[in-house]
């Protein structure tokens, strides 16, 4: 059994949104025609409070995309983006989400991030979608979305770890590429066992 894993596409990931990423919302045609075709469709949505700990806003004297230290590591600091219940936080609206059986939200708790479908970014707590993937018998995954260098790869790389058969269609992904992070994710992705399409 086979599912399409569709990574976060919303109004704020999208152009015109608070974390643009370029040309997101070109992908949402293939997306769409892939879904149409997929055996299991899961959606993830970024979901964050007002004051989540990942927002520059939140920490003084700090810009974002700028790099702290978090108990669990290294965290980018974004411009507030996909806030719960807000239009930014929305599935572009061409997407076509009646496909989906299972919407995992993440990043809802205030003190982590979360990048990954599988695992907030402390990679220890899990969102329950392998839970789900295995009670359904789900062991092949494709995924798309954005973006290509953070939550499509960090989701990706936890498939492949969880011995998912892993395949990440580049063309139906875009990237933010924040100082050299797409070459770097495709490498992660690779030495994981990803497959790139």
């Amino acid at each position: 059994m086979s599912a399409l894993i569709v990574i976060d596409v919303q109004n704020d990931f999208c152009p015109g949104g608070a974390l643009a990423v370029p040309e997101g919302d070109k992908i949402v045609p293939g997306i769409n025609a892939l879904m149409a075709e997929a055996g299991s469709v899961v959606l993830t949505q970024d979901w964050h409070p007002a004051d989540h700990s990942s927002f520059a806003s939140q920490h003084d004297g700090q810009e974002p995309y700028g790099l702290i230290e978090m108990p669990y590591g290294p965290q980018v600091l974004w411009p507030d983006h996909c806030v719960i219940g807000s239009e930014g936080s929305a599935f572009h609206r061409d997407l076509t989400t009646d496909r989906a059986e299972m919407v995992i939200r993440k990043g809802f708790r205030r003190a982590i991030d979360s990048y990954s479908a599988f695992f907030e970014n402390d990679h220890e707590t899990p969102t329950g979608l392998e839970g789900y993937l295995r009670t359904r018998g789900i062991t092949t995954l494709t995924l798309v979305g954005l973006a290509t260098d953070f939550c499509v790869a960090y989701s990706a790389i936890d498939a492949a770890k969880l011995g998912f058969d892993v395949t990440v269609r580049m063309d139906l992904c875009r990237a933010i590429n924040l100082n050299g992070s797409l070459e770097a994710a495709k490498q992660d992705m690779a030495q994981a066992g990803v497959t790139l399409a």
